[in-house]
């Protein structure tokens, strides 16, 4: 059965899957990324981990795969195929794609964006199918976003499109990992939330989540911390909405999880900052943390397509 290889690197974990060219997933797998090792050692898991997932498809289907695609976090170098830099994984300038295809036959191999290989997947089979424009946000322990554009995803000039978490929403606010303060990631984020709320609740071990629980039990701390998030987050997003005027708003990522008691009074506070932009539809993220595994495999399908037309 033909079939292209789809993974999905995080900071703590890879998910990958063996996808067929009509899009039935396979097979599924998951592994530990291991960045306690070092980057070498990251870099080497992501290389094995692939290998597998090729001799698991001639064993199974009875083939090897045709294509892979694989999402990374951080600064990445789609026309290039290079990782440049991310800082949770410690690596730089890692030829990904050039290694992948060497490892795994020759085979072609897609190099994407994680956040934006999220995106195209809620684009083309989630929550963005059939809108031609939306934004999609992941919150997540940073802030980044997708800006989706029919079948695709707009990476920009250098590759930074959608870096919408640094937006800076308060000026001389908190500080980002950036370098600057006030960033949009600084205060709305899942880790932003997480430092509020345990401040303000005076438990070092609470988070985002218990965060969300506490305002659901009407806690008006939790309440205060989770609004001003909620505001800073609106501000960002109206800012966005201005420049992009998408159809739809896709949320997803770990803060989104908190369903309408994030997304009930973000709804508001985006409505009470609009003017003469018409509003777009705010919905969740459908495909959760499989995203960025499926996107990684519409980028391998789309490998073989663009073969076939050529």
């Amino acid at each position: 059965m033909r079939h292209v290889i789809a993974l999905d690197v995080g900071g703590t974990g890879m998910k990958a899957a063996l996808v067929g060219l009509d899009g039935a997933l396979l097979y599924e797998a998951r592994q530990a990324t291991g960045r306690e090792r070092g980057p070498d050692a990251v870099v080497e898991s992501i290389l094995g981990f692939a290998e597998d997932l090729r001799a698991y498809g001639e064993k199974y289907f009875g083939t090897a795969a045709e294509a892979a695609g694989v999402a990374v976090p951080g600064i990445v170098a789609v026309e290039q195929g290079v990782a440049v830099y991310a800082a949770n994984l410690g690596w730089r300038d890692v030829p990904m794609r050039e290694l992948l295809s060497r490892r795994l036959a020759g085979i072609p191999v897609a190099l994407g964006h994680d956040v934006r290989t999220g995106g195209l997947a809620e684009g083309r089979i989630g929550a963005g199918r059939g809108t031609g424009r939306f934004l999609f946000v992941s919150l997540g322990t940073g802030i980044a976003g997708a800006i989706g554009i029919d079948d695709g995803i707009e990476s920009g000039a250098h590759g930074c499109a959608g870096e919408i978490g640094h937006i800076v929403v308060r000026p001389g606010g908190p500080a980002c990992g950036c370098g600057r303060r006030g960033c949009l990631e600084a205060l709305a984020s899942a880790a932003a939330v997480t430092r509020a709320w345990a401040a303000a609740s005076g438990d070092p071990a609470a988070d985002a989540a218990d965060c969300a629980n506490a305002v659901e039990a009407g806690d008006e701390a939790a309440t205060g911390v989770w609004q001003a998030a909620v505001d800073a987050l609106a501000d960002g997003l109206v800012t966005a909405l201005t420049l992009l005027d998408p159809r739809t708003l896709i949320i997803g990522g770990g803060l989104a999880e908190a369903g309408e008691t994030l997304f009930t009074p973000l709804r508001a506070a985006v409505e009470q900052r609009i003017t003469f932009h018409k509003l777009p539809a705010i919905v969740p993220a459908a495909l959760g943390d499989t995203a960025g595994c499926l996107g990684a495999g519409l980028l391998a399908r789309d490998l073989l397509t663009v073969e076939v037309a050529v």
